[in-house]
């Protein structure tokens, strides 16, 4: 579908918009840059997470990767059910952008990937996401100017360097050519991003808000992004169990299809109970020192006995 952004009937006017906006001096006092400047520090802490770090060198598991597209599901459906709440708000209408931004069909495209057809029985919403989800409905509800904030957060980030963990994600996980399952970083209706969020810029900083207001939208935008980080360090807990599994056992426990929590070992190490896997409960026992020497001595054993046999 092309974006109504590169409509034939709109291309002019559009093509004089962006040089507008290229042309435009910035200001300091400018909502664009008093958002840039003032989550420059929680920018950064979010990059240095460990979760992103690790993100950002490849090493995400897919099980992993497949509950952070949940949290960001439960996130985006969230946003955009009060992005629509509020398209004709004052506050909120000029950032409204459905076609080029919206990504809740591109989240159920990799859920059902993921998961399969019946996806939405298969996940549920975490409790860090869930404290980000019931923030977004708050503010969309009571405070609608401060959606604003999370509007900016997150797709100006997916815009930027969400671009780059698409190609990260896709490399690591070994993912389709065709993008099947990172379809939440894929923008068809964009044909260019640079200029879309030059755009996007200009309409948050038309949009008639005081002193006091600005402000209260960038304290906002910093606890969208502490929001983000929490979500990241509950990803992270998760992540170390299957790192740590990873390299203890060398096998895989999960298949990566289904529920994680149906598994008993990894329940046993999210901490929600039930028996160790048998499985591991063998490879436990079979890295003790001394079961190790047994095995090797059977080992010896066994190779001298064949060896007589053949000869």
């Amino acid at each position: 579908m092309p974006s109504a952004l590169e409509s034939p009937e709109g291309a002019e006017e559009d093509t004089l918009r962006y040089e507008e906006i290229e042309g435009d001096p910035v200001s300091p006092m400018d909502l664009s840059e008093l958002l840039k400047e003032g989550t420059k520090e929680s920018h950064d802490r979010a990059e240095n997470t460990q979760f992103v770090k690790d993100f950002l060198k490849g090493r995400i598991k897919k099980e992993l990767f497949k509950l952070a597209t949940v949290a960001l599901h439960f996130t985006y459906s969230a946003l955009e059910e009060e992005m629509d709440r509020n398209k004709d708000n004052p506050v909120f209408a000029p950032l409204y952008f459905p076609v080029e931004l919206h990504r809740r069909e591109a989240l159920a495209k990799d859920l059902k990937y993921f998961y399969g057809e019946d996806w939405k029985e298969k996940i549920q919403c975490s409790e860090a996401t869930q404290q980000y989800v019931d923030r977004i409905h708050h503010v969309g509800q009571h405070e609608p100017e401060l959606l604003v904030a999370h509007a900016y957060t997150r797709y100006m980030g997916d815009l930027s360097g969400g671009q780059v963990l698409k190609k990260v994600a896709q490399r690591a996980l070994k993912l389709p050519s065709t993008e099947e399952g990172i379809q939440f970083y894929v923008f068809d209706n964009i044909s260019n991003a640079q200029q879309f969020k030059q755009l996007y810029r200009a309409r948050m900083n038309a949009l008639d808000f005081d002193k006091n207001t600005k402000e209260r939208i960038v304290e906002e935008a910093n606890k969208a992004f502490r929001f983000n980080m929490q979500v990241f360090d509950e990803l992270d807990k998760i992540g170390r169990s299957l790192a740590e599994e990873a390299q203890d056992g060398g096998f895989p426990v999960h298949d990566g299809k289904g529920d994680i929590r149906k598994c008993p070992y990894y329940a046993d190490k999210l901490g929600t109970g039930g028996p160790g896997c048998p499985f591991h409960a063998a490879l436990g026992l079979a890295r003790q020192p001394l079961v190790q020497l047994v095995l090797a001595a059977c080992v010896a054993v066994a190779a001298g006995a064949a060896a007589w046999y053949i000869l």
